[in-house]
């Protein structure tokens, strides 16, 4: 057993949580987040969606099975740090590549062990998401850490997407023998799944950064825009707001997932709100109202549409419904070849349930390009 320094854990509101350092030593503030999956901690770790966030497991044991180079959703951790329950410096898998507590070291990220997660979350649920620190630092004192953390900003119009968009325009080839549509991919924080799902579908991606001019889209001569995920708030995106909309005003067939959701939905005028505590997991249920079928989906996100301004907008149609809070989980456009989705239809990690929706895009672009 190695032996490892003390950490404590607080929140704004004052609560505190002590435990064991893993990762480096240091400190790291953001968002409380917690996610309820039971596999996939390397893929929630990595997603640039929980960038500003201190991310929570609620599974008991985190680590058993290490980290493989393949299962990341981008080029480096994203989240600031990480709380768990019981911590393995073991990774018991043949293919791990490194243990997690390298990883988190790779990285240059703080967490802490040993905590009571399941009284954490139930916190969170009855207050609400709210910024807490984590320190593994001799020196600090609770204290200091409630002085820091007032200092720390509220995800709530908060803009973070600029932070984890490509610099750069890559492509990236479809991997299946028959290449017959390109898709612009619109990086606000894309995960990497997100791209490999078109790839396997016969479809070249283009991922551009996210303040490309539409012109420059457009020289690509693409066949379908898909608007990713991504973190912070999506209200503070304005100039997203109008290139979505000039991006829809074209009428190529568009895709969004989770912010790319709520970018469709801002630019033809609807509103977003902060939610509680977000949903973040691998078992959310889902109802498609078009087919009458339910779905277990992947989940993250803090923010969601609002549904009195979804029903308000005549061009608006709800495909999708979270069946524990009826907050709205899709939309689609009535005029144009536009839907979205509040989920991960790419999942990596969770469920396949919905990778029917990457279809239903290929035959939207397939429909454009024959008319």
């Amino acid at each position: 057993m190695i032996e490892r320094a003390n950490a404590v854990l607080v929140l704004e509101d004052g609560t505190t949580f002590h435990g064991k350092a893993i990762g480096k030593i240091g400190k790291a503030a953001g968002e409380l987040a917690f996610n309820t999956g039971m596999t996939g901690y390397q893929e929630v770790f990595t997603d640039p969606s929980y960038l500003g966030q201190l991310v929570t497991m609620t599974s008991p044991h985190i680590g058993n099975y290490g980290t493989a180079e393949p299962e990341s959703e981008s080029k480096s951790m994203q989240c600031a740090g990480i709380i768990i329950k019981k911590f393995s410096e073991v990774a018991s898998r043949e293919i791990s590549d490194s243990s997690l507590q390298e990883f988190l070291e790779e990285n240059n990220k703080v967490g802490i062990s040993d905590v009571d997660t399941r009284a954490l979350v139930r916190h969170i649920r009855s207050k609400g998401a709210m910024n807490a620190i984590i320190s593994s630092v001799d020196s600090d004192s609770i204290e200091s850490l409630s002085e820091e953390l007032k200092n720390v900003p509220s995800m709530e119009g908060l803009e973070l997407a600029s932070k984890v968009s490509t610099k750069e325009a890559y492509v990236l080839p479809a991997t299946s023998e028959e290449s017959t549509l390109k898709v612009a991919l619109m990086d606000f924080g894309s995960k990497s799944t997100i791209a490999k799902c078109l790839n396997e579908r016969g479809c070249e991606v283009k991922v551009f950064p996210m303040d490309t001019a539409l012109e420059d889209l457009l020289a690509y001569n693409p066949d379908g825009f898909m608007l990713s995920n991504g973190p912070g708030d999506p209200a503070a995106m304005t100039s997203s707001h109008q290139l979505v909309k000039e991006i829809i005003d074209t009428n190529i067939p568009v895709f969004g997932i989770c912010m790319g959701h709520q970018l469709i939905a801002a630019s033809q005028g609807l509103t977003t709100e902060k939610m509680h505590q977000g949903h973040r997991g691998l078992n959310h249920p889902v109802l498609n109202h078009k087919t009458g079928k339910g779905e277990i989906t992947s989940q993250n996100h803090g923010f969601v549409v609002s549904r009195s301004s979804a029903e308000g907008n005549d061009n608006i149609e709800i495909t999708h419904s979270h069946l524990n809070d009826n907050t709205v989980a899709g939309i689609a456009l009535k005029d144009k070849s536009v839907f979205s989705v509040q989920y991960h239809p790419e999942s990596s990690a969770g469920p396949h349930d919905s990778r029917y929706l990457f279809d239903d895009f290929i035959a939207n672009m397939n429909s454009n390009k024959k008319s």
